[in-house]
Order: C-alpha cells, then structure tokens, then sequence
C-alpha cells in the first residue's frame, strides 16, 4: 500500500493482465495496451440484461470479459438479477399480482423461475428465466468466458460474500485454472473487504469514486477503483496508479458505463484498465478507429 509516483501512461503500457490475474504474471490476450471491454450485465443492448442469452451474445461478438449482478432468493439461492425489485425486467406483477413490491428477497427460487425475463426486451426472448448463479456460471465456463462478479445489495443479504465464494469455489473457479478470470466488484467497502479477508487471493474492485485522501485505505483491499465514467479525469486515474493495491501491483480503474465511441475514446486516453458497457462492439470499433 506504499504510493507509486508512475504516470497514467506508463501504468496503460504494462497492460491489463497484472490487474487481473494477482497470483500470476501471464498476460491476456491483448498486448496493444488498449483497455479490457467488458459486455454490462452481458450484451444488454442486444439481449437481456443479466440472462444467459445475453452472455451468449457477448461470446457471439467475441467478447471475452461479461459483467452480472448477484442477489439472493427466500429460500437462498443466488440468482442474477440487477435490482433488488423483480418489476422491471421481469412478468412478477402478472403472475403474482398481489405482492407488491415484489423484491428478490421475498421470493423463492423455484417461484422466481416462473417469470418470463424475456418478453420485456423483445418477443424473441419470451420465455427467458432468470437464471441461477450456478446456471450463469455453468453457461460462462461453456462460452470460455472471464467473469466481472457484482455482489449486490450486501445489505439485504448477510453472508452473500461467503456464500459467493462457496459457490464459485463448487464450480471450480477458484482453482488455478480460472486465474485471471473472475473479479469481484461491489458498492459496499465493507463487503469487499469481506471477499478480500475470505479469498485474498483474488482480485477485487470498488465500485465508487473515493476520494483521493482515502484511496490508500482502499489499496488494502481493491485491485480497482471502478467508478462511473461522467465522475472520471486523467488526474484521477492517474492517481489511482499511483498506488499498491494489495497485491502489490498498481491499482487499475474500469469506468462505467461507455456506450458510444467519443467517450469510448476520451476515456480510454485517461488510461483505465477497462470500459463496461452495454455496446462492447461500439466500444471496440472506437478503440479500433474504425
């Protein structure tokens, strides 16, 4: 956690890999120095959000890293699911009508398996579930993709890191095949520091803005600072590098959500590690000057 007086610039050269993979020095794929595009929520533009159609989207436009949100059922299963409500992305209100303010939490498993996840976004996914997160996972491995893991709402969820982990952990991707594939992100320091205690092997990230006097007690914890886009400078991020994170290499920044090319380019010039959005092809035509 010692600051590192490096330039933004220079950090972008050495490349993503270090960022993502804390317990190895191989390096991904891509050697441009270009940031990592990671597919929100999967391609949610084109499928949606949060569904195992959307991940095979983002496979499908070859997209490597996808983005999810983790929530926990009644009964205590993970499911993927955005907000902490069922309304928006799914036909609760039609099918339990009488439940208002239909909230994960309050719905079991094999109840929440019953809702169309689909229809909302476009007929050709009528009848879309919304998935498990041993479901998800399983479709991620089949796709040979890399996992952005949101812990949401940790709040209304005591002991979803721990569970988390365990269920990754089943599904083997917290063994040596998987390094440099699955990085967890939340809104909530606590709970990150959480996922860092239980598993400190691997990579996290903060979602927020710290401020800048702050950023050192995050270094103990985040691997990255992943804040909103509209929030970001190439001071802060430059700043952002000037710090160990716990693995002791610098810390990184993914900004979200960038949909469209001029921002795609601004903020790729600050030099972050990774651009989330819900256009990865929109992204990578911009980076590519296409």
């Amino acid at each position: 956690m010692h600051a590192r007086a490096i330039a933004a610039t220079t950090t972008a050269l050495l490349g993503t890999a270090a960022l993502l993979t804390p317990t190895s020095h191989a390096r991904t794929d891509d050697v441009s120095g270009q940031p990592e595009i990671i597919a929100h929520r999967g391609a949610s533009a084109y499928a949606p959000e949060n569904t195992l159609p959307a991940i095979d989207k983002a496979a499908g436009l070859g997209f490597t890293w996808v983005e999810n949100d983790v929530q926990r059922t009644k009964d205590g299963e993970l499911v993927v699911i955005h907000d902490d409500s069922l309304a928006r992305t799914t036909n609760v209100e039609d099918v339990f009508p009488g439940r208002t303010p239909w909230k994960v939490r309050d719905f079991t498993a094999a109840e929440i398996a019953r809702l169309d996840a689909g229809s909302w976004f476009g007929r050709a996914y009528a009848g879309t579930r919304v998935p498990t997160l041993k479901q998800y996972m399983r479709r991620v491995e089949h796709n040979h993709e890399k996992l952005l893991l949101e812990i949401k709402n940790p709040e209304l969820y005591p002991g979803i890191e721990r569970q988390t982990l365990k269920l990754l952990s089943n599904e083997g991707w917290l063994d040596h095949r998987h390094r440099g594939r699955l990085i967890v992100q939340s809104f909530s320091a606590d709970s990150l520091r959480i996922v860092h205690d239980l598993r400190p092997g691997l990579t996290t990230g903060f979602l927020g803005k710290p401020s800048v006097g702050s950023l050192h007690r995050y270094a103990g914890f985040a691997d990255l600072i992943n804040p909103s886009y509209t929030s970001l400078s190439a001071g802060y991020v430059a700043t952002v590098h000037r710090f160990d994170g716990p693995h002791g290499r610098p810390m990184g920044v993914f900004a979200w959500t960038v949909d469209d090319a001029a921002t795609a380019r601004t903020v790729a010039r600050y030099g972050v590690a990774g651009l989330i959005t819900n256009k990865p092809d929109v992204v990578r035509a911009a980076l590519n000057g296409s």
